[in-house]
């Protein structure tokens, strides 16, 4: 009988599933002190917090960086506010706490098809720039009407991108694209593709192994092929419910959900090991979408989780 899905699953103090030459190259930096990475939060969640509330809790709870979901319409960081003068006021905020933004976060679908996106897009590059920010989280944008996504990313994202990779190298940023599957960028290929059309090194990914696991894409070998686009993570897991899958197959949406780093099947040992051979030394960004935890619980077991794991 052909299985559909095969989930590993290893035991804490298995490392077969690893190369020896990756198990090296980790023991290497752990003796070398080059394990860097630390937790942040994707602050989407806590969207209706304000900033002082937002900073003060993160920092309290021991979180390093944080991920500030802005759009045209929140006002948790008001990227108008930043370009009239705000930057000095949010530095103010931050001064003294162990904690960084990590970077603005601008997700849209749509932004391929809609101007006044891009313009919002090209806003948030100078307010990453008014507050030093090092990486802009943002979305390759959706399919266009009659088009795949081939032929979207061949035709249409670098029409927009382009000017847009010349404004953040101006600023010195780098731009991460998230890899959700409802984009452009939902497989190896279309990454490939994409850094193709636009081969300048200030695109990357904002890396997310939650997308590519269910979709049974190799995570760990993605990291190995684009560790120098890897520019931020998402710290996501992914359960998948093999009972569910017999029933009702891979072409229903129902067999898989989003969890909290620990709570579903990515190997997280394997994957922290390869971004760290891979020199990532930057945020684990929790992105928190499980429906069983409440936003600042969900964190705080994610954090808990993911630092056990980062010697």
């Amino acid at each position: 009988m052909l299985r559909v899905f095969v989930v590993p699953r290893l035991p804490c103090d298995n490392s077969s599933f690893l190369d020896e030459r990756m198990l090296k190259n980790y023991m290497f930096a752990v003796i070398l002190g080059l394990t860097k990475m630390f937790v942040g939060l994707l602050t989407s969640p806590l969207s209706r917090w304000n900033l002082q509330r937002l900073v003060d809790w993160a920092a309290d709870n021991g979180f390093k960086g944080l991920e500030v979901a802005v759009s045209p319409t929140l006002k948790q960081l008001d990227v108008d506010r930043i370009l009239s003068g705000g930057a000095s006021a949010v530095r103010k905020l931050m001064k003294g706490k162990d904690l960084k933004i990590t970077s603005l976060a601008f997700y849209s679908l749509t932004i391929l098809d809609r101007p006044e996106d891009q313009a919002f897009l090209e806003k948030v590059i100078e307010a990453c720039s008014a507050l030093d920010v090092k990486a802009l989280c943002t979305s390759a944008g959706g399919p266009v009407a009659g088009k795949n996504k081939r032929q979207t990313l061949k035709d249409d994202f670098p029409r927009v991108f382009n000017p847009i990779v010349d404004k953040a190298k101006e600023h010195g940023l780098k731009i991460a694209f998230e890899n959700w599957f409802a984009t452009n960028l939902q497989n190896l290929e279309h990454f490939e593709l994409a850094f193709e059309v636009i081969p300048d090194k200030t695109l990357g990914l904002n890396f997310d192994p939650s997308h590519l696991f269910w979709q049974q894409i190799d995570y760990l070998e993605a990291v190995r092929r684009f560790a120098d686009r890897i520019y931020h993570t998402h710290a996501k897991d992914t359960e998948i419910l093999e009972f569910k899958l017999r029933q009702v197959g891979v072409l229903d949406s129902s067999w898989w959900r989003y969890r909290i780093p620990g709570w579903g099947n990515i190997n997280w040992r394997a994957y922290l090991t390869a971004l760290k051979e891979s020199n990532y030394d930057y945020v684990l960004s929790i992105e928190h979408e499980d429906p069983f935890f409440p936003p600042e619980e969900g964190f705080l077991d994610g954090k808990r989780y993911l630092e056990r794991l980062l010697i």
